[in-house]
């Protein structure tokens, strides 16, 4: 029986969901609070999260929401979280789905809709599941494909990762989000002599300050609320292999003076307990924040940053790295798609604030789009099609009063369409996206961009 945790704060709605969801055979688990729900799911095998966006009375922000979402996903990264919300936030539940979440809600919802996404996420979820355990199962040790680096910075970078990869040093990554700093981690690992040991990963960024010391070094039973069996922390699991920090500069202070003492003399206690615990393992950090400001600022130790930091790899942001957009690009759109000139010459005039990440969402984004094999500069939605289509008459005369108004209506009569298809299928954004030929990500972003808001009944 598969297993949904529901959150919300609002203890009718908790009921009225597990009457709702009982009925239809699933087993349910309620939280009315953010600490609550992050107990729950690190503690409790959960197949699917509904959670709404606001959990403190008089509060509509749906930042608590958002804090939620990404605890969860730290904890549960497969684990599917449908978000409910009402209309005013729409527009950070379509934040949280280009995050990750599966899809979202608007208040008071269908019950047959509600089971209809519930149902078709287990679905995908279980086959995802599926298919990682089989290839787990044939690849006994991850190997890393080899990094696509044209540029002389990323050249240089890589050389210093090969010098540092063969011995035990602790390393210090830095650079902008997106830019691939764990992908630098995992290089150096897979060319180390622990290669053949656990790799784990830990987003300190993603967790809440409270679990933090429990995530690293473990717990034992009774050691906290919700604390009802002995949990290994990362470290153990860690141990003959790398353990990857990322955003080091959220550690609170408390486990930051935990952490000196691993790296000095690998022994920790896990939290409730009296017992030393002692380790190998290699740490790798990451940071896209200033920890010597926050050395200045008291909220880092100087000494942990000087463990930490034996060699700094600074990782450029990708519009550094103009030599090394096409190459990516070309490796993100894989298989029988192929870029068309007009489309690369695009490709390397984009600022790229998100860097590498935001580059391999917008490829991913274009092959969805894309009709045939073929990627033009309009499947990138890096621009309007206005714009786009400018690239392609380059050769012809410019036409600007007959181009501006006919992609004006093409616009309107665009936006209308889409309205007209969610209004069909009530909104019921799998559907709507099936008719128009689109994933569940790409409405949402046209949902968004048009401001589209469902009508509401008389």
């Amino acid at each position: 029986m598969k297993r949904i945790l529901v959150v919300d704060d609002n203890p009718d709605i908790l009921d009225a969901l597990d009457l709702l969801l009982s009925l239809h055979n699933y087993q349910v688990t309620t939280a009315g609070n953010i600490k609550e729900a992050v107990i729950t799911t690190t503690h409790q095998r959960i197949d699917l999260i509904i959670q709404d966006m606001n959990f403190s009375q008089g509060t509509t922000s749906g930042e608590e929401g958002k804090s939620l979402f990404y605890q969860l996903k730290a904890i549960a990264p497969n684990t599917p979280i449908i978000v409910i919300t009402a209309w005013s936030q729409l527009e950070t539940a379509i934040e949280l789905v280009k995050a990750g979440a599966s899809d979202y809600l608007p208040k008071p919802w269908g019950d047959v809709k509600l089971l209809d996404i519930i149902e078709k996420n287990i679905a995908i979820n279980s086959a995802e599941l599926a298919t990682i355990s089989s290839k787990k199962s044939i690849h006994k040790k991850n190997i890393s494909t080899p990094f696509i680096v044209e540029s002389e910075p990323m050249k240089k970078l890589v050389a210093m990762a090969d010098k540092v990869a063969n011995s035990d040093i602790s390393v210090l990554i830095t650079g902008a989000n997106g830019s691939g700093k764990e992908r630098i981690a995992d290089y150096i690992h897979q060319n180390s002599p622990r290669q053949a040991n656990p790799f784990i990963k830990v987003n300190m960024g993603a967790l809440a300050s409270e679990l933090m010391e429990a995530e690293l070094f473990g717990a034992e039973k009774g050691a906290y609320t919700g604390a009802t069996t002995k949990r290994e922390g990362r470290f153990e699991v860690a141990n003959g292999g790398t353990l990857f920090l990322d955003e080091i500069g959220n550690l609170s202070l408390s486990g930051q003076m935990k952490l000196l003492r691993v790296l000095q003399t690998g022994q920790f206690e896990r939290v409730g307990s009296s017992e030393t615990i002692s380790v190998d393992v290699r740490v790798i950090s990451a940071t896209n924040s200033n920890l010597q400001q926050a050395i200045a600022e008291n909220t880092f130790r100087e000494d942990l940053y000087y463990r930490l930091n034996v060699v700094e790899l600074n990782l450029p942001p990708l519009a550094q790295r103009q030599d090394d957009i096409i190459p990516l690009a070309q490796h993100f759109v894989s298989g029988s798609h192929q870029l068309s000139e007009q489309a690369a010459k695009l490709l390397k005039q984009q600022p790229w604030h998100g860097n590498v990440r935001e580059l391999e969402n917008h490829c991913q984004r274009a092959m969805v789009l894309c009709a045939d094999n073929l990627l033009l500069p309009e499947h990138f939605m890096l621009c309007d099609v206005r714009d786009a289509s400018s690239l392609h008459r380059e050769n012809f005369t410019n036409s600007n009063s007959d181009s501006i108004s006919t992609t004006t209506v093409n616009v309107d009569d665009h936006k209308n369409n889409l309205k007209a298809v969610l209004d069909k299928h009530q909104w019921v954004i799998s559907r709507a996206a099936n008719e128009l030929g689109l994933s569940r990500q790409a409405l949402y972003r046209r949902i968004e961009k048009y401001q589209l808001n469902q009508t509401k009944e008389q």
